[in-house]
């Protein structure tokens, strides 16, 4: 699915050139260990070992680069092999990238662009790419040429098959057999599944993968949406388990980022990391929705831009706006988190880099609480 996806830019842009030029996959230890019989890892990991044969000649960085444990020093010899080459792709999970792109403009004093005059296309997937679109594209110097991916430990799922249009491609002939539970339901003691064949568009589904024999069905935690039925296109709209509904709110991933980008639209300003969780028993006052966020380059004015955001919040989930109307809850509030902060967090818990995400919400204040500390 990867290389179909790489073909159908090619096919469509006629950019030809990205395969002449080095490519980078920012991934886990592809080092394998065996239980029993099989081979086990990383997903990113396995991966690395079935590098199409015509790709292989063009990958950086070297097995043992690729093998070193430590996130960060892993990066700091990734730029060191990297800094002087012809670099056309570049892929990886959105934050882990910004931080290789930072190293190397730290080392180097110049934008991507000018470091890698060769650089077209950023492959990406595990997080949405919206939210660091604007720091990104400061860091590299330009817009870029971007290709989600939609891979998973259990299939690959979809991969964006255009620049055109929106979504990505869902894989339909990859040994997958697909049901879907609208996300409202997923919580009922008997929730709808549902086939292709019934799917709607614009209706949130929890993605359920089943082997084509129907042993098994399992569901891997993402919620969908199609945008298209004909061929079958989806975005990825959340996790299942990550919201916000200490209230009875239900807050959820897709209407955290589409009210941050709406804001920012507004009032310019770039954002490395967020972080939303609920304040139930504030010191003083109504409860509220703190909003943990690090940025780049901070809005000119961080009332307006709280406001904006909260505006468009309730816009998007009238459950929230009608708790704010009720004096339920109060607008949200912005906590700032130094620079690094998100990394830092992360990196105290043992999941710097990697697959490894801080998640966009949750229902509780165990990671808003440590990150406060950063």
């Amino acid at each position: 699915a990867a290389r179909d996806a790489i073909l159908s830019y090619i096919a469509e842009t006629k950019n030809t050139a990205i395969v002449d030029g080095k490519m980078i996959f920012l991934q886990g230890s592809p080092e394998l260990s065996k239980t029993g019989d099989i081979l086990t890892g990383r997903l990113s990991g396995i991966v690395a070992h079935h590098i199409p044969s015509y790709l292989i000649k063009n990958r950086l960085p070297s097995f043992e680069t690729n093998c070193i444990a430590d996130w960060e020093e892993k990066v700091d010899a990734i730029v060191v092999e990297t800094i002087s080459e012809k670099m056309s792709v570049i892929s990886g999970i959105p934050p882990w990238v910004q931080m290789y792109f930072e190293k190397l403009q730290n080392k180097s004093g110049l934008l991507i662009k000018d470091l890698f005059p060769k650089f077209d296309l950023f492959i990406y997937g595990g997080v949405n790419y919206e939210p660091y679109r604007q720091t990104f594209e400061k860091l590299i110097g330009k817009k870029m040429d971007s290709i989600e991916l939609y891979p998973a430990s259990e299939g690959f799922i979809a991969y964006q098959d255009s620049q055109k249009e929106e979504g990505m491609l869902l894989c339909v002939n990859h040994g997958i057999f697909y049901e879907f539970i609208p996300s409202d339901e997923f919580f009922d003691k008997n929730p709808t599944r549902i086939s292709l064949a019934n799917v709607k568009i614009g209706v949130n589904y929890v993605l359920i993968l089943n082997t084509n024999a129907g042993l098994w069905g399992y569901n891997i935690g993402d919620t969908i949406k199609f945008v298209s039925l004909d061929p079958y296109r989806i975005i990825v709209s959340g996790r299942i388990n990550h919201f916000t509904s200490a209230f009875g709110e239900h807050v959820i991933a897709e209407e955290v980022e589409k009210s941050l980008k709406e804001a920012m639209e507004k009032i310019p300003a770039q954002v490395n990391e967020f972080h939303v969780a609920p304040q139930v028993n504030p010191q003083s006052g109504l409860p509220y929705h703190e909003w943990l966020m690090e940025f780049e380059k901070q809005p000119v004015n961080i009332s307006d831009f709280k406001r904006l955001i909260d505006t468009s919040l309730q816009k998007h989930n009238p459950y929230y706006k009608d708790l704010i109307l009720g004096k339920v809850l109060r607008p949200l509030e912005v906590t700032i988190i130094g620079k690094n902060g998100f990394r830092n967090y992360m990196k105290s818990i043992g999941k710097l880099g990697g697959q490894n995400k801080v998640p966009r919400l949750a229902n509780d204040r165990k990671i808003a609480d440590k990150l406060t500390a950063f």
